[in-house]
């Protein structure tokens, strides 16, 4: 396991290129997707200002 440390910018940028990562898969990526999904569901969600 890594640990890393991310500002909130950072976080929301990481969270937006996973979701546009995610967008760009069809269905025959069905593990990649997965896995992408995992990904963002441990992310957790930067402070709105």
């Amino acid at each position: 396991m890594h640990t890393i440390e991310l500002t909130e910018d950072e976080l929301r940028l990481v969270r937006a290129a996973l979701n546009a990562y995610l967008e760009d898969f069809g269905h025959d990526e069905a593990d990649i997707l997965r896995a992408i999904k995992a990904i963002i569901g441990k992310l957790p969600y930067a402070a709105s200002f």
